[in-house]
């Protein structure tokens, strides 16, 4: 994401000491001692309620940024000069592909009618309301700045929702974004409107078929070719270059890389993670974690220190009431929209829902509308890529909105970060009740199960043969409406274990390695 200034654009034939030049070394220095200095800082408080790592790596980057300031004489802060290219080619790709890694998928998959619910309606309707093109912007809600102040433990059904939420609200937002800046504002009428809605849903499904095809053929040749045998660093090597090569695949053919690597990753998690030996296992999962945090520390940094930009404020040419006026602004449409989706959806889908238990409660509704306040880097970059070399918006406006925009991310992630773990512990946690995604009157897999085979659906393919009936029997469309996710998830294990785990592994795959227990075992054998 940083293009240094100092680098020259051509390298000489013979590299010498005088090509290091001192500005980027101390630059590089700079950057490297704050990272070092989140992580510390971050452990030692780790128990605070209201502290997390984005908090911590903002507020350093400002006070990094008001010290080169002052040294430099209030003549410029910035140490970097960053592209909103190289942000979405190099530190957005890592964190949601580790994301979608790392995700609970049964919690994910259970509340996923939810999370589409919310992530890509919800965005629709903020979209729609904030404006345009400022409300892909602002629609972007931070997934990574929102979890780090919920807790699976304590709220499984909000963190999986809201996580959920965030990821797919990430791709919905870039994905609007793109699909407006070819759009003709001027001129909107209902084939527009089709349009863009055509559009949009080509973009959804093509890069998630996308990340789902690579992750497979990952799947497929690590488990055909078993690299383990002769080195398991060429395994976690091709899980990584594969991973990162679905994302250059959508974003060369105009895709959702975010979308893309999302899924590859769930799908790597699923298949391919269990193809590789063990101690790559261990190495890919921490590895891909490590990086994550690194390229998100990274980020909120630079983010901290870019808002004293003295060179963009400048540029504004506004004074301190328009600016915090305009940030107002910006800030009340970001509640508003979101408002206007959270709350009538979760309304909407409480009458659908026949037990007490599974509906969502006011104050999880208080809860999901608050933790998804926070803005973040998508938001800072879309907002460069607008607005940074706009045609059609004047120099001072667009570092008017870029400004603006980065006012609501400070204080979006400074106040609702800061303010949500004790928020939890007042609204949720002092009445506590079973959780949604926990109630007892939902079925587990095994119940359904045990209803498939009372009602007589549960019989060989043989036996289905020989039936002359090719319709669906009633009891599986009752439990089909009844508890519509777990009966799908039903159906889907038994497609997996007898089509998908036999061709591209998974779960229960174990890779053969020479000398190791299983090989040994395969060699006596």
């Amino acid at each position: 994401m940083a293009v240094l200034e100092t680098i020259p654009t051509q390298l000489p034939l013979q590299v010498s000491s005088s090509f290091l030049d001192t500005s980027t070394i101390i630059a590089l220095a700079v950057f490297f001692a704050l990272l070092c200095a989140c992580i510390i800082i971050g452990h030692l408080l780790e128990e605070k309620r209201w502290a997390n790592e984005s908090i911590t790596a903002l507020l350093l980057g400002l006070c990094a940024g008001l010290v080169v300031l002052l040294l430099s004489k209030f003549q410029s802060s910035r140490l970097l000069l960053f592209d909103e290219d190289l942000f979405f080619l190099y530190l957005l790709p890592p964190i949601i592909f580790n994301a979608g890694f790392q995700v609970k998928k049964k919690q994910f998959f259970k509340n996923f009618t939810i999370i589409l619910l919310f992530g890509v309606l919800g965005t629709v309707i903020s979209f729609c309301l904030i404006s345009l093109a400022v409300g892909a912007i602002l629609s972007a809600t931070d997934s990574v700045c929102t979890l780090q102040v919920l807790s699976q433990d304590e709220t499984p059904f909000l963190y999986s929702v809201v996580f959920g939420e965030g990821v797919v609200n990430d791709a919905t937002s870039i994905v609007l974004f793109n699909a407006v800046q070819s759009l003709d504002l001027s001129d909107i009428d209902a084939i527009t409107a089709l349009k863009l809605l055509g559009t949009f849903l080509y973009l959804f499904f093509t890069s998630t078929a996308l990340g789902i095809v690579v992750g497979l053929m990952s799947a497929y040749i690590i488990k055909s070719l078993y690299f383990g045998r002769h080195s398991t660093d060429r395994e976690v090597a091709l899980m990584m270059l594969m991973a990162y090569l679905s994302y250059m695949l959508a974003e060369l053919l105009n895709l959702s890389g975010i979308l893309t690597i999302f899924f590859c990753g769930i799908v790597m998690s699923h298949y391919t993670w269990h193809n590789i030996t063990q101690s790559s296992r261990i190495t890919t999962k921490h590895a891909f974690a490590t990086i994550s945090f690194i390229a998100e520390t990274f980020i909120f940094l630079y983010v901290g220190m870019d808002a004293l930009d003295i060179d963009k404020w400048k540029s504004s040419n506004s004074g301190a009431g328009t600016s915090i006026a305009v940030s107002s602004t910006l800030f009340a449409l970001v509640l508003i929209g979101r408002a206007a989706f959270v709350f009538p959806l979760a309304n909407i889908r409480n009458c659908l829902q026949t037990s007490d238990s599974t509906k969502i409660d006011f104050p999880r509704q208080f809860i999901m509308w608050w933790a998804g306040l926070m803005r973040g880097a998508v938001t800072i970059a879309l907002s460069y890529s607008k607005f940074a070399e706009s045609k059609k918006v004047s120099t001072q406006d667009s570092a008017l909105m870029i400004t603006s925009t980065i006012i609501v991310v400070l204080f979006s992630t400074l106040v609702f970060g800061s303010i949500t773990k004790p928020l939890i512990q007042a609204v949720m946690l002092r009445n506590a009740k079973p959780a949604t995604s926990d109630a007892t009157d939902i079925p587990s897999l095994e119940d359904i199960r045990l209803l498939f085979i009372e009602n007589g659906d549960d019989q060989s393919e043989q036996e289905r043969d020989e039936e002359t009936s090719g319709v669906p029997k009633r009891s599986s469309l009752r439990l089909l409406m009844s508890h519509p996710t777990t009966t799908v998830h039903y159906f889907w294990r038994k497609f997996d274990d007898k089509f998908m785990r036999p061709v591209f592994g998974g779960r229960g795959f174990v890779p053969f390695v020479p000398g190791s227990p299983s090989g040994q075992a395969h060699e006596t054998s």
